[in-house]
């Protein structure tokens, strides 16, 4: 394993910058008048710890408005549920996370370590104010009056000015949760929140949680067998979810619930409460072919949109919104693509692939992809059509306040993000890498599937290379964007004597509906066959490819795709490594493996045939299964049932369990030796 230990090696400087994100500036919120940009970063490329910075528009100027340092001098330390609530969003970093203002961007409120802080945005002075626990999800009412925040399943709204903490709803069970996001809404859905303000702070939005129908699964730290199993709810496929209610509390102590029919429509996608009109609430039902958006008056509620699709219906951040002059956004699969639909009419057409909603005011900011799934632009759009705001190839994102416009633009000619604010530049702390990656685009096979194809940078033409697959390759995420940072580890595999090949197959966002769905109940087939395709596509351009010895490796969709692919098709792939795999369906979460499977009481086969477990007998290729012990996403039990049966089979392959560790691999030595590990497995494997 050479490299271990070699503080300037890219598997170490990878680990120790958390892929390069370390120092780079994120979430920014514009103010109302444009005059200035509030964001995260932190103060240097290996620091994790994320100030609260402002940056004036007019001069280009920024400063740290908050230092988390000179306010915290221990350890950082955080409750069960704040770990948990970050495992749901990936979120690695520490120090200020996430931050809130109210709607005239006087104030801001945070947390750090369970503590509540309130910041004046004007002059920086911050001031802690005393709470009964450690404190989630803190925000302030859009007047700037009160802050909300949830201690132990209860919601507080407390007075700024007199300093009077009230209990607007606590838990009346062992299992409810009042203000926060369920397992599936922050794991699957991208709700990460659970209570909203109304634009005069007087009321709240509220979500209950009943978990007590969920089934319980423990998870367990071997390595530590004097510390108790840690209890979750998880819902798997099948089992019953979280019973989830929503309630207009008054900050006088009133309370309406707000009545729908949960028994059809049991999913909270989405809720908010804009100062446009009424609040809406998009729900959803079990088999999520069917979607409708409530606005809600009171307790009652009026139906202002009812969609359904044969197959299932997307759920698209930033929709569904008001226009201030009450219109509906929403963005819905119309004419072949995921159409912007304002007040019932289409505003965006066919060739225009809507990904979020970024603001809504008299036009429409969108980011969306057009002909190339690789790149993703900033629109406006109004009734007339869209306009690209973008210009340079890439992957842009944007923030807007008044008339001044956020972009952050990733490209292929460099590193990480570049941020603009008009003609200013906010720059980024972040590491340069040691490494320069090399990476053609292509699109090959009669799919037009998407690839990125990477060489040794030292390869000379006509040397024969072993090929590494080094896909996702499932729903909802992309590995082929036109990014440099993306292809970062595929070049420093590539270097370590590698062709290197990325494919986006069928299921992967970017290209319309249609695309999307053709994964519906076959996973096993469509995903596989198209890296199959992609392979021997760019194999026949490219005759330095070595069929003769091919492996692939993969996390989470790409673990399971991986062990899939030597399991199933040992003709194409001689080794496999699978990070993290899926191996068992009916062990995966409802809301995603429902959407695409079907229920697995309604579809038994269709579980038994993308599941792995009784593949187990056919794997003759070296298969190499890494799991997070910790992990409460894709548990253990998918590693160690599939070990078992390739035991039972006298299958022999290779388990790397990693203690302590979750979804994620965080941990800077973990995350670089696991690099090495993997390198020095594929070499033996193919040699």
């Amino acid at each position: 394993m050479s490299g271990v230990g070699n503080e300037t090696s890219f598997p170490r400087q990878q680990a120790r910058t958390q892929r390069f994100t370390l120092g780079a500036p994120r979430n920014f919120t514009v103010a109302p008048d444009g005059s200035h940009v509030y964001f995260l970063r932190t103060a240097a490329a290996t620091s994790r710890a994320n100030g609260l910075w402002v940056f004036d528009t007019a001069t280009g100027t920024e400063r740290l408005l908050v230092d988390p340092n000179d306010l915290l001098t221990d350890p950082e330390d955080l409750s069960p549920e704040e770990r948990a609530r970050r495992e749901r969003s990936r979120e690695q970093a520490a120090g200020i996370v996430a931050y809130a203002t109210d709607a005239d961007f006087r104030q801001a409120v945070f947390a750090l370590s369970g503590r509540l802080f309130v910041v004046e945005l004007a002059g920086g002075a911050v001031r802690e104010l005393p709470v009964p626990g450690s404190v989630l999800d803190p925000r302030l009412d859009p007047t700037g009056r009160r802050v909300g925040y949830v201690v132990g399943g209860a919601l507080h709204v407390v007075d700024l000015e007199s300093g009077e903490d009230r209990v607007l709803a606590s838990p009346d069970g062992p299992d409810v949760t009042w203000g926060l996001a369920e397992f599936v809404a922050a794991e699957e859905m991208g709700r990460y929140r659970g209570y909203w303000f109304s634009p005069d702070g007087e009321h709240v939005l509220a979500a209950r949680v009943d978990n007590a129908p969920v089934l319980r699964w423990h998870i367990a730290d071997p390595a530590n067998p004097a510390t108790p199993a840690a209890e979750i709810a998880y819902p798997a496929a099948g089992t019953p979810n979280a019973e989830v209610s929503v309630h207009v509390l008054g900050v006088d102590g009133t309370s309406v619930e707000v009545e729908w029919d949960r028994e059809a429509f049991p999913y909270l996608n989405t809720a908010s409460w804009s100062s446009h009109g009424r609040p809406l609430l998009q729900v959803q039902s079990r088999d999520q072919r069917h979607v409708r958006v409530l606005a809600v008056d009171g307790g009652a509620v009026e139906v202002v949109a009812d969609d359904t699709d044969p197959v299932w219906l997307e759920i698209v951040p930033g929709a569904p919104a008001w226009t201030p002059d009450g219109k509906l956004v929403q963005v819905l699969p119309r004419d072949g693509a995921n159409t912007l639909v304002v007040g019932g009419e289409s505003w965006t057409g066919p060739d225009l692939q809507v990904r979020s909603v970024v603001e809504v005011g008299e036009d429409v900011l969108v980011t969306a992809s057009a002909d190339d799934p690789t790149q993703v632009h900033v629109y406006r759009v109004t009734a007339e059509g869209a306009e690209r705001l973008t210009t340079e190839p890439g992957v842009h994102a944007a923030a807007r306040g008044g008339d001044t416009l956020v972009l952050s633009w990733s490209g292929l000619d460099h590193f990480g993000a570049k941020v603009r604010v008009g003609d200013h530049e906010i720059p980024s702390h972040a590491e340069t890498p040691v490494l320069t990656p090399e990476v053609r685009l292509l699109t090959v096979g009669e799919r037009n599937l998407r690839a990125a194809l990477l060489f040794p940078r030292d390869h000379v033409k006509g040397t024969k290379l072993p090929v590494l697959l080094d896909p996702y390759g499932g729903p909802h995420a992309q590995r082929v964007l036109y990014a440099r940072n993306a292809y970062l580890a595929s070049q420093w595999l590539a270097d370590q004597g590698f062709a290197v090949l990325v494919v986006d197959g069928r299921g992967t966002p970017g290209r319309g509906p249609e695309w999307e769905r053709s994964i519906a109940f076959d996973f096993a087939g469509a995903t596989l066959e198209d890296q199959v395709d992609a392979l021997h596509a760019v194999a026949a351009q490219e005759e330095d490819l070595d069929l003769s010895r091919v492996a692939i490796r993969g996390w989470s969709y790409g673990g399971y795709l991986s062990a899939l692919a030597v399991l199933r098709r040992p003709d194409v792939f001689h080794a496999g490594i699978a990070g993290a795999p899926v191996t068992d369906w009916r062990l995966y979460d409802t809301h995603y493996t429902e959407r695409y499977l079907g229920h697995p009481d309604e579809k038994p086969e269709v579980y038994d045939t993308n599941s792995l477990i009784e593949d187990a007998p056919k794997l003759e290729r070296p298969l190499m299964i890494v799991h997070g012990l910790a992990d409460d996403n894709v548990v253990a039990a998918h590693t160690l049932r599939l070990s078992s049966a390739l035991l039972a089979a006298g299958r022999p392959h290779t388990v790397l369990p990693l203690s302590g560790v979750t979804h994620m691999t965080p941990q800077e030595q973990v995350a670089e030796n696991l690099l090495l590990l993997q390198v020095d497995f594929l070499k033996k494997s193919l040699a």
